[in-house]
């Protein structure tokens, strides 16, 4: 037996090998198949394999990559990837390590989604830090879809459901074709001037399913732009839970499809009654220690008060002795008065005129009524008007004499 002198290496630097050239010679092909055994593993990998009628091959898509590709694909579905053609070396199976995906017969839509997408992620339209929080009970919801679509009637109903008491407006618009981006825009503009006057709190932006030429208008540039200037938060709902669309990743918020979009905007009606009820146990509760607790307080300050005054009795008692005090100091003040009024009355009356005639003396005035008090005064020949202590009398005096003069 001839031995033949060649290098001998192991099963994994075979597979290694072929690896590498079939990379070298293959590198990066785009191939068309049917997903089969499709798993996303918690890890965020996909993997699954692609098949045709002549044969299928094993593919993997990580996290890093499948995070662009839109949508969740399934078993089933016929997809077009970019992917370098390997070999898995534990095992020596072939497979593809994907890099790229999008759904068959898409190839140009597609690449103008991933651009215009990679176009408004790096201006920051997507970014989390200007994702808004809904409303946890908003006033008002305003509905942005066509007026003819089922979505509609998916949409009122579960609002009707779950909060009949928050008004709903309509915006119709369309929500497909070459007209529908500046009719949803126009559709959207109505909405924020009527948000900016309060009477819209949340707006969802909704469609049933379809294809990705169906739900293109959705992934218009424009529009894009003016949902990122919304005054109040947005919550998309288009197409099903495996469609993706622009702008579902400019809105504050992505629902799966139009109902759970108002599913998201809407709290649950029953879960707010039974929170009603947990307040108004909390408030009853609360209430009731509040009122022990002034109870308690009055308690204490009318203890403190009793000590702080003398006793009531005692004190009433003493108001009455002063009463009878002051009426007494009253009486004796009031006594001492009329005392020194009679005396008063009594030295006016001795010094009064009358009290003069009335001891028969008499007084003499002149025409002008002036008492003559000396006898130069007295003229003859005039009239002088005599006042007797009970009437008067009109005397003419015929000579005037001077007693003393005379003397």
């Amino acid at each position: 037996m001839t031995e033949i002198s060649r290098e001998i290496i192991g099963v994994g630097d075979l597979n290694r090998t072929i690896a590498g050239v079939l990379e070298a010679h293959v590198g990066n092909v785009w191939v068309r198949g049917e997903i089969s055994n499709f798993k996303a593993y918690d890890s965020g990998h996909w993997y699954f394999s692609l098949k045709d009628a002549e044969g299928q091959i094993r593919c993997v898509m990580f996290r890093g990559r499948n995070g662009q590709v839109g949508f969740v694909p399934k078993d089933g579905d016929l997809i077009e990837v970019a992917a370098n053609l390997g070999v898995y070396v534990p095992r020596g199976d072939l497979q593809l390590n994907v890099g790229m995906m999008r759904r068959a017969g898409q190839g140009g839509l597609y690449e103008a989604f991933l651009k215009l997408k990679e176009k408004l992620a790096s201006e920051g339209l997507f970014d989390e830090s200007k994702k808004r929080p809904l409303p946890k009970y908003p006033k008002a919801i305003g509905v942005i879809t066509s007026a003819q679509a089922a979505a509609l009637k998916d949409v009122l109903s579960t609002l009707e459901r779950r909060a009949p008491h928050i008004p709903i407006t309509v915006y119709p618009s369309l929500v497909q074709g070459l007209d529908a981006p500046p009719a949803l825009i126009a559709a959207l503009n109505r909405a924020y001037a009527d948000a900016q006057q309060g009477d819209i709190e949340v707006i969802l932006l909704v469609r049933g399913g379809g294809s990705i030429e169906d739900l293109w208008c959705f992934n218009d540039e424009q529009l894009a732009r003016v949902i990122a200037e919304s005054p109040v938060p947005i919550v998309s709902g288009v197409g099903h839970e495996t469609d993706f669309t622009i702008a579902d990743f400019v809105a504050d918020l992505r629902a799966p499809t139009p109902t759970g979009a108002a599913e998201l905007a809407t709290p649950n009606r029953d879960a707010l009654l039974q929170d009603l009820d947990v307040l108004a146990q909390r408030m009853s509760v609360r209430l009731s220690q509040r009122i022990d607790k002034e109870a308690q307080r009055l308690d204490q300050l009318s203890l403190r008060l009793s000590h702080a005054l003398p006793n009531p009795d005692r004190m009433r008692e003493k108001a009455q002795q002063l009463s009878v005090r002051l009426n007494q100091a009253w009486q004796v003040n009031m006594q001492s008065y009329r005392q020194r009024h009679q005396s008063w009355r009594n030295h006016l009356e001795l010094l009064s005129p009358q009290r003069t005639l009335d001891r028969g003396y008499a007084v003499l005035l002149d025409e002008e009524g002036q008492a003559i008090k000396s006898a130069q005064q007295i003229q003859a020949k005039k009239t002088y008007e005599l006042r007797l202590a009970d009437d008067w009398s009109d005397v003419t005096v015929s000579e005037v004499k001077n007693i003393r003069a005379s003397e």
